[in-house]
């Protein structure tokens, strides 16, 4: 590390601060404001945040270091985004947008009352700080010690205290809106390596799929350890649509949209980044690999590949950019994971069960508050998460957890008008206990003989979720069907997803058919060729 790339890495903390401080004027004065961002996010600041949001410093780490062990079908983990998306915007936006829903608990507790709601704001705002905060922060901090040579505690303090500055003082449109800037610096930093590294490799791209046409397929065989092509399909259906569909984290900002179309257009906007997210998070991976093959000297640890990318391919001068972007991806997660629990303790919790008269600036004040709290404990439990044996298998393991129960009862609430109260609380207690079981299952010798000895955790994942969809319906067969309060227009029906299609007001350009199209046409195309 250079003088230059010091001040560089610098100069974007101030950039964000200043865009953090500008963006989040006035909002303050106002719960909804603070919360919300005054539900005037547009599509452009939607889909920006919504990537940088999903992308993290582990994730680049650990990404690169698995496309190097294993080529292209690692790039499945970014580019596998088409279904979730169609999901997303065919029944769960249009849903969310129609009634107004403020949090992800707001709508259960209209599905389904108030146990399940705030059984969703208790164990989301757990996990939010000592599975998906503190891992972000641990690895993150760790990451960029190892890249700079910095202290660990430094560089986390430094992380915790500048997103704090202004995630605590401006709330969501800060969060938003710096997370804008940040996907800015991560896609300019990470393509700027890219080609960097690719000048290093005879015949550039093409020279290395030409070398090995085996390590560039996407659809992989069902017993693929990585990226099983037909686990990939039942994570749509499950995990990776509980994390883009009812996790507060991602779904705030499109809550927080100025126009039901700016939610919607906001989406698929993502869906076009991501279609370039893996020259980022994974194409480095292939040309370390191919460098080393070219050198006669492979890395022993593939979790080294992006910071021997960095060290290998990288000027001095051109290394604070990218550190610059490697940095945004840690604090636009952390900005989004701490105003998320603010926002459901808040609202969720506070102004629920302790104060549900409380004026909004008193609200604000709360939410400042329990931000920098979930900073600090955060910031504390990440010693704890270094002693997992393997950060990946820390946080895999608590999100599919997570993910069984919530999204089985959101999906039954949004599909199945009979569906009540009983069922669903039955649900998310029970489809807790079936992931475990599931879990525990597969290390008898009698179920491994038909699955195998170590199952993909999708699959896992996957059978908890049909298990308690199974237990859901089962006893709404046998109970009353919920009452008309607890379904009009939070059951999805045809209609609410035309009435958003069909806007009169729009040019033809701006028409969400046309773009989600366009989006779809060029993934297909991906898949084709890379298939």
């Amino acid at each position: 590390m250079a003088t230059i790339d010091f001040v560089i890495v610098l100069g974007s903390l101030l950039v964000v601060l200043a865009v953090g401080f500008a963006s989040s004027r006035n909002e303050d004065k106002s719960a909804k404001g603070y919360f919300l961002a005054s539900d005037r996010l547009p599509w452009y600041a939607i889909g920006a945040s919504w990537v940088a949001t999903s992308v993290s410093s582990e994730q680049i780490v650990g990404t690169v270091g698995m496309a190097y062990l294993v080529g292209m079908g690692v790039a499945n983990w970014e580019w596998f985004s088409w279904p979730v998306t169609t999901l997303l915007l065919l029944f769960f936006i249009p849903v969310y947008l129609r009634n107004r829903i403020t949090t992800v608990p707001d709508y259960l507790i209209r599905r389904f009352g108030r146990f399940c709601g705030d059984f969703y704001s208790i164990v989301m705002l757990f996990a939010y700080i000592f599975i998906f905060l503190a891992t972000v922060l641990y690895s993150g901090s760790l990451a960029f010690s190892d890249l700079t040579g910095l202290n660990f505690w430094l560089v986390l303090l430094i992380t915790v205290a500048v997103t704090g500055i202004y995630t605590v003082k401006g709330g969501l449109a800060a969060v938003v809106w710096t997370d804008a800037v940040q996907c800015l610096m991560l896609l300019v930093g990470g393509i700027v390596l890219f080609f960097l590294a690719l000048r290093f490799i005879p015949g550039g791209w093409q020279g290395m799929m030409t070398a090995n046409p085996e390590r560039f397929h996407l659809i992989k065989p069902p017993n693929d350890p990585y990226a099983p092509f037909l686990g990939l399909l039942a994570g749509s259906v499950g995990v990776f649509l509980f994390y883009n569909a009812t996790n507060q984290a991602m779904i705030q900002r499109v809550l927080g949209a100025r126009t039901q179309w700016d939610g919607m257009m906001g989406i698929i906007f993502a869906g076009f980044i991501n279609l370039i997210r893996p020259i980022v998070t994974c194409f480095l991976g292939f040309v370390v690999y191919r460098y080393c093959v070219i050198n006669g000297q492979m890395l022993e640890n593939p979790n080294l590949t992006f910071s021997f990318a960095l060290k290998t391919f990288s000027p001095q001068g051109l290394r604070g950019l990218i550190l610059a972007g490697f940095l945004a991806a840690i604090m636009s997660t952390v900005s989004s994971l701490t105003n998320s629990s603010a926002t459901i303790f808040s609202l969720d919790i506070y102004k629920r069960w302790l104060r549900p008269d409380t004026s909004d600036l008193h609200l604000v004040r709360i939410g400042r508050k329990t931000s920098i709290l979930v900073l600090l404990l955060a910031a504390l439990w990440c010693p704890l998460v270094g002693k997992a044996e393997t950060i990946f298998t820390y946080f895999q393991t608590g999100v599919t957890y997570l993910a069984t129960p919530f999204i089985a009862v959101t999906l039954v609430g949004i599909f199945s008008k009979r569906a009540n109260t009983i069922a669903a609380s039955v649900g998310l207690v029970g489809g807790l206990i079936i992931q475990v079981g599931v879990v525990l299952a597969v290390r008898f010798s009698f179920v491994s003989s038909y699955v195998g000895p170590n199952p993909n955790w999708l699959y896992l994942a996957f059978i908890a979720e049909a298990l308690t969809v199974l237990l859901i319906l089962l006893i709404t067969a046998f109970t009353p069907p919920a009452p008309e309060t607890m379904t009009q227009g939070l059951v999805w029906r045809p209609s609410q997803l035309v009435s958003l299609i069909r806007d009169s007001r729009r040019s033809w350009w701006q028409s969400l058919i046309l773009w989600y199209t366009l989006y779809a046409c060029i993934w297909f195309g991906v898949y084709v060729y890379f298939r």
